[in-house]
C-alpha cells in the first residue's frame, strides 16, 4: 500500500473523473477573467450611456432640490416623491447593472459551462483545521495567488503612473477652466485610466487562465491503478463479468436443451452440427428453431432427440444454413421454407416409425 500511495500520476483523467470533479464544483476557472470582464463591460456601457446617466442624474437632482422650499410637504407626499426618485434611478442605471450582471454570468459560463454544486459551501472540518490551513497557506496555489497579486499591482500601478504622468501637462491649464469643464476633464481622465488599466489586466487574465487550466489538468491526473479501479467500478471486474457471462451461457444452454424434447425434427450435418426445429400451425407463422449447437452440444442435442424418439435427419447444407442464419427461438427465413417443408413432410410421413425411436437420414 505504501508503494501505491507514491505511484506517479501519469494517466489522463477519465470522463467519469472529470464528471465527478464537476459535480463537486472543481473546475478550471480564473477569477481574474470574470473581474476584468465585468469591469470592462461596465466601462464600455458607461462610454455609451454615460452622458444619458449624467444628464438624468443632473435633471433629477435639480428637480429634487427644487422641492425643498415647499412649506406643505407631508409624509405621504414625501413617500410618493421617494418612490418616484428610486424608480427613476433604477431605470437610469438599469443598462449598467444589466450589462454587468449578464457579463458576470457569461464570463463564468464560457469558462466552465453551467455548473450547480453545493459541495463547496458545505461545512467541512478540513476548512477550519489549522494544520491543513497552514499547508494551504504555503501551497503552490497560494504562491501563485501572491505572484498574481504582485503582478496585478505592478501592472495597474505602472499603467496608472504612465496615464497620470501623461495628463500632468494639462494641470497648469485647469486654473483657466470653468468648474464644469474641470469636472468633465477629471472624469474623462479617470475613465481613460480605468480603460487602460483594464486592457492591461487582460495580459494577467491570459496567464492566470492558462495556469488554472494546467493546474486543474495536473490535479485530475490519475495513476494506472486508479484508472484500473475506476474501470472496475464503472464497467465491472473483467473476471466477474466473465464469470457472469459463463453462468448466463450455461443457463441459456440448459433452457435450450430443455426445449429439445418439444422439437419435431433434429437436422444434422451429420456429426458436427445439430439443429432442432418445431412447427405448430396454430401458433407459428413458420417453423421455429428451438436449439442448435456444434461439437459436444450437437452430440447432446442428438442424445436428447434419440431419448425422446425425435426423428433425426441428416442434411449437411440445411443444417449449416440453419445454424449460421437462425438464432434460438427465431423462425426460419423465407428462403428456407421450401426445403424445411420437405423435411417436415418427410418426418410426418415417418411419424409412426419415429415414435418407435427409428432414425432416418435424408
Amino acid at each position: 500500500m505504501a508503494e501505491e500511495s507514491f505511484e506517479e500520476k501519469t494517466e489522463q483523467p477519465t470522463p467519469k473523473k472529470r464528471e465527478d470533479a464537476k459535480k463537486k464544483g472543481e473546475v478550471a476557472k480564473s477569477r481574474e477573467l470574470s473581474s476584468v470582464a465585468v469591469l470592462l463591460s461596465g466601462l464600455i456601457t458607461l462610454s455609451f450611456f454615460g452622458h444619458y446617466i449624467y444628464t438624468g442624474i443632473q435633471t433629477e437632482m435639480k428637480r429634487s432640490f427644487s422641492l425643498l422650499p415647499l412649506q406643505h410637504f407631508s409624509l405621504p407626499d414625501f413617500m410618493v416623491f421617494a418612490q418616484k426618485t428610486i424608480s427613476f434611478f433604477i431605470l437610469l442605471i438599469g443598462p449598467l447593472v444589466a450589462a454587468v450582471f449578464i457579463t458576470a454570468i457569461l464570463s463564468n459560463v464560457m469558462q466552465v459551462g453551467f455548473v450547480l454544486s453545493s459541495e463547496l459551501i458545505k461545512p467541512k472540518f478540513s476548512k477550519i483545521n489549522p494544520v491543513k490551513g497552514f499547508g494551504r497557506l504555503f501551497s503552490k496555489q497560494s504562491l501563485m495567488e501572491l505572484l498574481k497579486s504582485l503582478l496585478k499591482l505592478a501592472i495597474v500601478g505602472g499603467v496608472a503612473y504612465l496615464s497620470v504622468k501623461g495628463e500632468m501637462k494639462q494641470v497648469p491649464h485647469m486654473c483657466e477652466m470653468e468648474k464644469v469643464s474641470i469636472i468633465s476633464y477629471v472624469l474623462r481622465a479617470i475613465f481613460k485610466l480605468f480603460i487602460r488599466c483594464t486592457l492591461a489586466m487582460i495580459l494577467l487574465v491570459i496567464i492566470d487562465y492558462a495556469f488554472q487550466r494546467w493546474e486543474f489538468e495536473k490535479r485530475l491526473k490519475m495513476t494506472k491503478k486508479e484508472v484500473k479501479e475506476e474501470f472496475k467500478r464503472t464497467e465491472g471486474d473483467p473476471l466477474v463479468k466473465s464469470r457472469i457471462r459463463t453462468i448466463q451461457t450455461q443457463i441459456a444452454r440448459k433452457r435450450m436443451m430443455q426445449a429439445v424434447p418439444e422439437a419435431d425434427v433434429v437436422i444434422t450435418n451429420p456429426t458436427h452440427l445439430a439443429v432442432a426445429l418445431k412447427y405448430d400451425s396454430s401458433s407459428m407463422n413458420a417453423p421455429k428453431l428451438l436449439a442448435k449447437g456444434a461439437g459436444a452440444i450437437a452430440r447432446k442435442i442428438k442424445e436428447i432427440a434419440e431419448k425422446n424418439h425425435i426423428p433425426i435427419v441428416q442434411n449437411k447444407g440445411l443444417a449449416q444454413s440453419l445454424y449460421s442464419l437462425v438464432q434460438v427461438d427465431e423462425e426460419i427465413p423465407h428462403n428456407l421454407y421450401q426445403i424445411v417443408a420437405e423435411v417436415l413432410a418427410y418426418v410426418y410421413s415417418l411419424k409412426p416409425r419415429a415414435l418407435h425411436g427409428e432414425t432416418r437420414s435424408r
